[in-house]
């Protein structure tokens, strides 16, 4: 399959700004098939969902549209997916589910890898039971997060595990299919943080392992708001606290309040346009093809790393003569994101002097304050540059030359 760049770029009306957006990790731009989406359930008939009418109708396959497209994005079930207001959101929700059954003999582990949301809701949940957390550490001369240092740390008191699936960071891709089979036989439970992933790899829960998992539809072309995927199965087993005439069915149970229909629908018309990234040699959207959703996600997604693989090819190329640049993504596996440091400059300061040629390329520790800390660069973090299905050649160009003249 073909991966057509100025076809892409043409989806997204933002991209008419001129700038070069290389923030993809922390939420990307909007296609104008997801805008239409969400504009269309807003402005047309709508209420809460049933099946009196065409308003209530449309309501109830927002809801049925949204988790059969993000059960297609993640090899899940439809009944298993559960929206949320944000990945940390549904981190804090599940957490204070899960730890009532913890105690003072049980033990979590976290690792110094992850975005903070994979952390702090887990680490804040053990305190309040008297539970042990324990830490995993990643090497930071090499990025590596090792399924040794994981299984080190397992006991036969372990209850549950969180991991990134990516790091956000530095774009590390721990093992996790390993990392699983090691905590399944020790009997706990894997919550795995695939919001970075899933921008850049085509997630299978059950290939992966995870009993949780979860991802942000923003970061990968969407609207805002996040998604929790596991067996049906095991939802049951949950019950979280809510409001007495709200449904007990799963997945309803873990959603609070009226859902924002509009945004599901962004959500999968999200997932509908990562399906058609690819094209066929003669042309034709892969969207356009035979086949499954799940199928045509496949295709699309084996088009857009490769693209993404070249690019980061060519900015690691010409990173390598500029002064004074630390390049702090290294693992052998890893997102095609980058995290770097300058001798002789604040990262702050080179952010603002690629903002001059219309070069967004943020700095900060972009909430992966753990990994931030175990790097040595502080609170402060670095500067991150993030591919996204847009990224072309000429981003890049822009991006090299914008680096040279600050580094001057």
């Amino acid at each position: 399959m073909a991966y057509d760049v100025a076809r892409i770029r043409s989806m997204f009306p933002s991209l008419e700004s001129g700038w070069a957006q290389f923030d993809g990790p922390g939420g990307t731009q909007t296609p104008r098939a997801v805008g239409d989406a969400v504009a269309s359930v807003l402005t047309g008939p709508l209420s809460n969902r049933g099946t009196t009418g065409e308003s209530e109708e449309r309501a109830e396959a927002a809801v049925h549209g949204f988790r059969l497209a993000m059960a297609d994005l993640v090899n899940g079930h439809p009944r298993g997916i559960v929206h949320g207001r944000s990945a940390t959101q549904l981190a804090y929700d599940f957490s204070r589910m899960l730890s009532r059954g913890w105690g003072e003999r049980d033990e979590v582990v976290v690792t110094r890898l992850d975005h903070d949301s994979n952390v702090r809701p887990w680490v804040q949940a053990a305190e309040r039971v008297g539970a042990t957390v324990r830490w995993v550490d990643f090497d930071p001369e090499t990025g590596e997060l090792a399924t040794e240092a994981v299984e080190a740390a397992l006991t036969d008191r372990t209850r549950l595990v969180a991991v990134t699936a990516a790091s956000n960071l530095i774009g590390t891709m721990p093992d996790i299919p390993a990392i699983a089979a090691a905590v399944h036989a020790v009997g706990a439970l894997l919550y795995v943080d695939g919001v970075h992933y899933t921008a850049h790899e085509l997630p299978d829960v059950d290939a992966l392992g995870a009993d949780f998992f979860t991802c942000s539809p923003y970061k990968f072309l969407g609207p805002h708001c996040g998604v929790l995927a596991a067996q049906p199965e095991l939802l049951e087993m949950l019950m979280p606290d809510k409001l007495l005439p709200a449904t007990n069915a799963v997945p309803e149970r873990f959603e609070f309040g009226t859902l924002p229909y509009e945004l599901l629908a962004g959500a999968t018309a999200a997932v509908d346009v990562l399906a058609g990234l690819a094209t066929s040699g003669d042309g034709s959207h892969e969207s356009d093809a035979p086949g499954s959703r799940r199928a045509r996600l496949t295709a699309s997604y084996a088009a857009l790393h490769e693209h993404e693989e070249v690019l980061r090819s060519r900015i690691e190329a010409g990173l390598t003569d500029l002064p004074g640049l630390t390049l702090w993504s290294r693992a052998s596996r890893r997102t095609p994101t980058l995290l770097m440091t300058f001798a002789d400059h604040a990262a702050s300061d080179i952010t603002n002097a690629l903002a001059q040629g219309k070069v967004l390329a943020p700095s900060h520790n972009f909430y992966a304050l753990e990994a931030s800390r175990r790097l040595g660069l502080g609170d402060e973090g670095g500067l991150r540059i993030g591919l996204a299905p847009y990224t072309d050649a000429d981003d890049v160009d822009r991006l090299l030359d914008g680096l040279a003249a600050a580094l001057a």
